[in-house]
């Protein structure tokens, strides 16, 4: 009764700022257990009491933000870090400023989470108007601008739902490798419900299609068994779906070369014995477009075709010889498509069934010329290009990441050899806060 008093009451509750079997608390354990222990925020009114419940969580770091752009951008680069982001800013001031980077995240398939702190329970259907609003009694605004960059949303204003809806956005998020969108009403964080008390209990994505998985598997096994000269080609999807290391597995097993596309570069082990550079149509790094386009089959796994990476749509690329492997889906060639099949598992399934086969490869090796070094620049001659790279290329280690922003920059960059754990990415100067964070050496250029 306590609980529903507060609920109606017109002003903003002031709760102890933890306690077990609240909102707030809830929320908090949520964000620790999907792994997302730093949080980036601004704090504003409709969001501080939330906000005290995250600090008083001893597994989450509350790391604060100058603006809600940087509260964002930040989050995306954790996202690409660690897996899954979060942010938390104030009502419709702090979302609509946050958005972009919400989209940006949408676009790069990051799982990044946007808290923000919503309007009282008691203003919704009061035709009242409110601070941090465009100044009209409409509360949709924010959630409507939310709905074409986000994979769920989810307004929470009322207790009885709070814990389905809060749990769903985050499956859904994490499950669709996109951003959610969650809004909290201020007044909620600190009221005890009975569904929030003890510990969150886990929850668990939903679970693969066993019989979908081995159908593909076996049809790709077949597929590629059958042909002369396979190569596999990585893409920017395969960090979305976590499935790295499976492309490596795929790899060591199957004895065909590796290829990278531009904008999944830095996600493909650039040290690994099969590699052979970046695939990029007509400028792809030296004697790769002539061994994927030759190939007459090839696995793309997590691509991502647009006017960018296929140069304008010019590939020569036949859909009859390929075999796109999606984070949730695997097309084979002209005929059949398999949904509910998740890359990671389908990739080490595969692994287990592919005919080792080289030829590929040793075709590679075979016509390979090694690049040669650049002539030293004289005294007072103006830098060139391949002299900056050359010096870039030797600053690069394990220890390093590089950013690199599209055109003459990302064009050079894709001529790089990343060495063993150093990361890359294109158009990522969001990601530049998160790598201050962890402090990470970084080469921006």
């Amino acid at each position: 009764m306590e609980a529903a008093n507060h609920i109606n009451s017109t002003r903003v509750p002031i709760y102890p700022a933890y306690s077990a079997g609240t909102l707030g608390r809830h929320l908090a354990r949520r964000l620790v257990e999907i792994g997302a222990t730093d949080v980036f925020s601004v704090p504003g009114d409709f969001n501080l009491t939330l906000l005290d419940h995250l600090v008083a969580e001893p597994e989450l770091n509350l790391i604060g933000c100058c603006n809600e752009l940087n509260a964002g951008y930040a989050a995306d680069g954790y996202a690409r870090a660690k897996g899954v982001g979060v942010c938390v800013v104030t009502f419709t001031v702090g979302g609509l400023s946050v958005i972009n980077a919400i989209a940006g995240a949408y676009s790069e398939n990051l799982p990044v989470i946007c808290i923000v702190g919503g309007p009282n329970t008691n203003d919704f259907g009061t035709n009242r108007i409110l601070h941090h609003t465009i100044g009209l009694p409409d509360f949709s605004q924010e959630l409507r601008c939310f709905q074409t960059v986000t994979c769920a949303q989810a307004v929470v204003n009322n207790l009885d739902e709070a814990h389905e809806l809060i749990d769903t956005a985050i499956s859904i998020a994490l499950k669709e490798s996109k951003p959610a969108y969650i809004s909290i009403s201020c007044n909620l964080p600190s009221i005890p419900h009975s569904t929030f008390a003890g510990e969150p209990v886990p929850f668990f994505l939903a679970p693969i299609n066993q019989l979908a998985l081995e159908a593909a598997v076996e049809a790709t096994a077949e597929f590629l068994n059958n042909v002369v000269k396979p190569v596999i080609v990585g893409g920017p999807k395969l960090r979305a779906a976590k499935a790295q290391k499976a492309f490596v597995e795929l790899a060591d097993a199957s004895g065909y070369p590796i290829a990278v596309m531009p904008s999944g570069k830095g996600l493909v082990p650039e040290h690994h014995p099969h590699f052979i550079g970046t695939y990029w149509g007509a400028v792809s790094t030296s004697f790769v477009g002539e061994i994927v386009e030759s190939a007459d089959a090839y696995v793309f796994v997590g691509p991502i075709f647009n006017d960018y990476s296929s140069v304008g749509y010019s590939l020569l690329i036949k859909k009859e010889k390929a075999i796109m492997v999606q984070p949730n889906v695997v097309t084979i060639a002209n005929g059949p498509t398999f949904g509910y099949v998740y890359m990671a598992d389908f990739l080490r399934a595969l692994a287990k069934k592919l005919k080792e086969n080289s030829t590929a490869l040793e075709n590679y090796r075979r016509i390979f010329v090694p690049p040669g070094n650049p002539l030293k620049s004289k005294k007072y001659e103006p830098l060139r290009v391949n002299i900056l790279f050359k010096h870039i290329q030797e600053m690069l280690d394990g220890d390093t990441a590089v950013i690199a922003e599209n055109g003459d920059s990302g064009f050079n960059c894709q001529k790089l050899r990343l060495p063993e754990n150093c990361g890359m990415d294109l158009l990522a100067g969001q990601s530049v806060p998160l790598l201050d964070m962890l402090r990470l050496p970084k080469i921006s250029v």
